[in-house]
């Protein structure tokens, strides 16, 4: 395994949860490098679902050394409750690590994140409201809060008073909103917090690099997917990280010559949640058949994804832009009593055919998919090898690898750890 890294090569939802989970089995260290709890990973496991927002999902094997990157924001009282949740469930979380490095959500970043989507309107961004892109602007502008200054109460609270006055202007003099943030209230707050969790913190880069150095087995687990990369995604309609292979460098402080492998999650479908264009996107009976059999509802937010039929442009822009190794190809059971199934190998605009995903969101709004077509196959659910699998469905793993340039390493035909199978 040495290094390996785990990516969602879509628009998230991807089902990444279950490949890092099965592959945790072999891992000494699972590193998650990016986002914050926007993202939500859900594990099925002996028939208990589990949802993790910002714990590494590792932390299902007592044995595992989990950490959390410095390029993940977090919220303290969202990872509290994970703890909780966790602890209550009989799972230890002494093996968590959280880097020193880390940018602390506060109040006022939830309070902006919600103001400012209403404040959109019909032109939001159809964010969580779980304050991640006000963090992340602030620790580009320079104003962020992180976890090691939590360990100086002095300076922490000098800063909380600062950003709290400029916020309540913000709120109240460009929103126009009647909302006063108490800076002795947070300090306060997060002095609890840091109470609490302050036996998890540590240096992660240190962490991190000893154990590649010294030949462990290191998992990088990551959140959303490639189309919502800030920088390669449907901008403006992305998260505020990197959650392609080059993220995984900067959110967990090594080099990408530590990286052996990148693995990029796909579904044998396309889903995605909030607005943008979506040209596969399906909105008839087979769509809704999808949505249904996939169980296509947001693990943060509950909301009901779009569903569309499988985009290779997508996947090979996915495979180009983070050097994906492989791919493990999820849910093709969603697929499963499906008459014909399409798979969209490049884009039509006008009489132009494009064989590359587009930069312009104006540009890709215009283009319609060009499909192949082939035939369906049965239940496959129960299927456990890839030599029992349908000639079918075998075709249709195949078409994918020849059309993403890439592997298919791993077939899912289900939720639980068993229906994994290794091609």
């Amino acid at each position: 395994m040495p290094s390996q890294v785990i990516i969602g090569a879509q628009w998230g939802d991807e089902g990444k949860a279950k490949i890092i989970d099965i592959l945790s089995k072999d891992a000494d260290v699972v590193v998650r490098s990016q986002g914050g709890n926007n993202a939500g990973h859900t594990v099925a496991v002996n028939g208990e679902v589990y949802k993790f927002h910002l714990i590494p999902s590792g932390i299902l094997y007592g044995d595992k050394l989990c950490v959390i990157g410095n390029g993940v924001v977090i919220d303290p009282q969202g990872i509290l409750e994970e703890i909780e949740g966790l602890e209550a469930k009989n799972i230890s979380t002494d093996r968590l690590r959280i880097s020193l490095r880390a940018h602390l959500v506060m109040p006022y970043h939830k309070v902006l994140d919600g103001i400012k989507e209403e404040y959109r309107g019909n032109d939001d961004i159809g964010t969580t409201k779980k304050g991640i892109g006000p963090c992340y602007m602030d620790k580009v502008e320079r104003s962020g809060l992180r976890v090691c200054d939590l360990l100086n109460p002095e300076y922490f609270a000098q800063k909380v008073r600062e950003n709290v006055k400029i916020k309540n202007l913000i709120i109240n003099r460009v929103y126009e909103k009647d909302i006063v943030l108490d800076a002795e209230t947070i300090i306060s707050e997060y002095m609890g917090y840091s109470e609490r969790l302050k036996k998890y913190f540590a240096d992660t880069t240190v962490i991190v690099h000893d154990a590649i150095q010294s030949n462990k087995n290191v998992l990088f687990e990551g959140a959303q997917g490639t189309l919502l990369d800030i920088d390669l995604g449907t901008y403006p309609y992305v998260t505020s990280s990197h959650p392609i292979t080059g993220g995984v460098c900067v959110g967990s402080g090594i080099g990408p010559t530590m990286i052996d492998s990148s693995i990029g999650v796909m579904k044998g479908y396309i889903t995605r949640v909030g607005k943008g264009p979506f040209p596969t996107e399906l909105f008839d009976e087979t769509g809704k058949q999808i949505r249904d059999v996939g169980h296509e509802y947001g693990t943060t937010t509950g909301r009901p994804r779009r569903c569309g039929w499988f985009d290779a442009v997508i996947g090979k822009f996915a495979v180009r832009t983070s050097g994906l190794t492989e791919i493990a190809l999820n849910k093709i059971d969603v697929l499963s009593n499906i008459e014909t199934i399409k798979i969209c190998t490049a884009y039509k605009k006008g009489d132009e055919i494009i064989n590359e995903f587009p930069a312009s969101l104006e540009e890709l709004k215009d283009c319609e998919p060009v499909y192949e077509e082939l035939p369906g196959w049965g239940d496959i659910d129960h299927i456990r090898s890839y030599e029992d699998l349908p000639k079918e469905a075998k075709a249709y793993i195949k078409r994918v690898e020849e059309l993403c340039g890439a592997k298919v390493t791993m077939v899912g035909v289900g939720p639980e750890r068993e229906q994994n199978i290794y091609v």
